[in-house]
């Protein structure tokens, strides 16, 4: 996805709100998983936030490109 965003008057990498975004998912995402009691059977749980915020990220972009 390439564009812009402009939010009053400043134009921002149209990225930079869905990792904002996601990165807000990825929050409700860990506190959830960590409600559960998840965590601890991951091994790497900080290799595993990473991957998963990428993922999130990659869906919020396929998500936004499949809404315009």
């Amino acid at each position: 996805m390439i564009g812009e965003a402009s939010f009053y008057g400043l134009y921002l990498p149209w990225l930079l709100p869905l990792a904002l975004l996601a990165l807000l998912v990825l929050l409700g995402v860990q506190r959830m998983l960590a409600a559960m009691g998840l965590y601890r059977r991951i091994w790497h749980p900080a290799l595993f936030d990473i991957a998963l915020y990428v993922v999130v990220l990659w869906c919020l972009s396929r998500l936004s490109a499949f809404l315009q």
